[in-house]
C-alpha cells in the first residue's frame, strides 16, 4: 500500500500530527503504524493526567511554547469533543527556607512564559487551599488540570478516520529504507511505502532515527516511576495537585500528589532505571535493553554524578515507608496504612554520551523523513502544537503545501 505520508507511532504525539495534517491537507493519503493492538498503550496511558500549565520551562524555549499553546488548545477540543476535564489547580510548596530561592525562580519564569492568574500563597493561604499541607510558602497556578490523555488521544485517532486516514495497528516497524523518492517502512504486520515519514516512537524514538541514519544520541534511557494511590477513604486529604519545588540536585522532579478523573489520587512517582524500554514492573526484564542501558556512556555518568540520589530511589522503591516518608513532608498526616500499590509508567529519557539530560523537545529531519527524538512530558500537554509544530516542519520539508485555517 502507498500513501502520502506514514507515521509510525500511535501515541498522542504522533496521532496529533496525523489530525493536524488531514485538517490542513485533506488530500493528503495517510497511515499511522502502530505496534500495539491499540493506540495510546504507552507513555500516554501511562501518564500522571496533568494539563500542565508550562511554568516549569526555560522562556523561550519549545517546551515553554508548545505547552502554553498546547495547554489553551487541548481545552478548546475538549470543549468542543465533550471530553470532560478538571481545573483543579495546582501547588507548588517550599516547606524550607532554602527552597524559596527556587520559588521564586519559578515565579518568574511563570511569569516570563505568560501563565495567566499565578498567586503567590504564604502558610495560611496554603491551608486555605490545602488544609492537610505543611508549606511555608508556594505558587498556585489555577489553569493547571487533569484528564484522561488515553479518551483524548482516542478522539484524535477518530479523527483521523473520520478524515479518510488509517490507523494500522500491529505494525511494529523493524526497517525504514528509502529509495528513488518513495519510503518502505517495513513491519511485522506488513509493509507499506509513502513518499515522507514521520516518526513519533517514544521509547524507541532513537532507534526508529538510526533507522534511517540519524544520530546515536540523544539516545533513550527508560526511567520507570511506580505510584501509590491513596486509600478512598483519606481523599479528603487532597484536593488539587500538589507539586515539590524542584532541586536542581536530583534529575526528575520529585514526589507529588495528582487526583485522577475516576477520584484517585496518585502519589508519586519515584524514578528508577527500567530493566526493559516497556518494562512497567520490577519483574519486566528485558536483558537487551538492560545491557544497552547500562553500558551507554552517558547513563554510566548520570549514575556515578546521582549515585547515591539512584540509591535512595532505588530503596524507596522497595520499602513504602520510606516512599510515604517523602511525601509526608507535604501531608505530615499521611500514613502507610493510607497508601495502596499503584500504577506504573515508564519514562522515555533521552540522554547525551556526556551523561546530560536533554531538557527541551528534540526534531530531526532528512531526506523524506522527520523524526521526533525526545518529547516526555509536558509532551501530552502540548501534544496539539507539538503536531501543529511537526506540520509546519513538514509543509516545508516536504513542500505539503500552503496551511489550512485553523479550526
Amino acid at each position: 500500500m502507498t500513501y502520502d505520508i506514514a507515521i509510525v507511532g500511535g501515541g498522542i504525539v504522533g496521532l496529533a500530527a496525523g489530525r493536524e495534517l488531514l485538517r490542513r491537507h485533506p488530500h493528503l493519503k495517510l497511515a499511522v503504524l502502530e505496534k500495539e493492538a491499540a493506540v495510546s498503550q504507552h507513555q500516554t496511558g501511562h501518564n500522571s493526567g496533568v494539563i500542565h500549565s508550562g511554568i516549569y520551562y526555560a522562556p523561550g524555549s519549545l517546551k515553554a511554547r508548545l505547552c502554553t499553546e498546547g495547554r489553551r488548545a487541548l481545552w478548546q477540543y475538549c470543549d468542543a469533543k465533550g471530553i470532560e476535564y478538571k481545573q483543579v489547580g495546582k501547588l507548588i510548596v517550599a516547606t524550607e527556607e532554602s527552597e524559596l530561592p527556587r520559588l521564586q525562580n519559578l515565579w518568574e519564569r511563570g511569569q516570563a512564559n505568560g501563565i495567566e492568574n499565578l498567586q503567590m500563597l504564604d502558610a495560611d493561604g496554603i491551608a486555605e487551599r490545602e488544609p492537610h499541607v505543611r508549606g511555608i510558602k508556594a505558587i498556585f497556578s489555577p489553569v493547571t488540570g487533569i484528564v484522561d490523555y488515553g479518551v483524548v488521544a482516542r478522539g484524535f485517532a477518530d479523527d483521523i478516520r473520520e478524515m479518510g486516514g488509517e490507523i494500522l495497528t500491529g505494525r511494529q516497524v523493524t526497517a525504514i529504507e528509502r529509495s528513488a523518492g518513495v519510503t518502505r517502512v517495513s513491519s511485522n504486520g506488513g509493509d507499506v511505502e509513502a513518499r515522507y515519514v514521520i516518526t513519533c516512537g517514544g521509547l524507541q524514538s532513537d532507534r526508529l532515527a538510526k533507522m534511517t541514519g540519524g544520530q546515536g544520541d540523544p539516545k533513550i534511557v527508560p526511567f520507570r516511576g511506580d505510584y501509590l494511590i491513596l486509600k478512598p477513604d483519606k481523599r479528603y486529604l487532597v484536593k488539587g495537585n500538589i507539586y515539590p519545588v524542584p532541586d536542581p540536585s536530583f534529575p526528575f522532579l520529585g514526589v507529588h500528589f495528582t487526583p485522577r478523573m475516576n477520584g484517585d489520587v496518585w502519589l508519586g512517582p519515584n524514578a528508577v532505571l527500567a530493566f526493559a524500554r516497556e518494562g512497567y514492573s520490577f519483574s519486566t526484564i528485558n536483558p537487551g535493553d538492560l545491557f544497552e542501558s547500562l553500558t551507554y556512556s552517558g547513563f554510566i555518568k548520570l549514575a556515578g554524578k546521582y549515585m547515591s540520589i539512584g540509591l535512595g530511589e532505588m530503596y524507596r522503591d522497595v520499602v513504602r515507608s520510606a516512599y510515604v516518608k517523602g511525601l509526608q513532608r507535604y501531608i505530615p498526616e499521611l500514613q502507610v496504612e493510607d497508601t495502596l500499590p499503584g500504577p506504573s509508567g515508564v519514562r522515555a529519557q533521552a540522554m547525551n554520551a556526556d551523561g546530560s539530560m536533554v531538557d527541551d523537545f528534540v526534531f530531526e529531519g532528512s531526506e523524506g523523513v522527520v523524526h521526533v527524538r525526545n518529547a516526555p512530558s509536558p509532551a501530552a500537554t502540548s501534544s496539539l502544537a507539538i503536531g501543529a509544530y511537526i506540520a509546519d516542519d513538514a509543509d516545508k520539508r516536504f513542500a505539503l503545501g500552503t496551511r489550512a485555517a485553523a479550526v
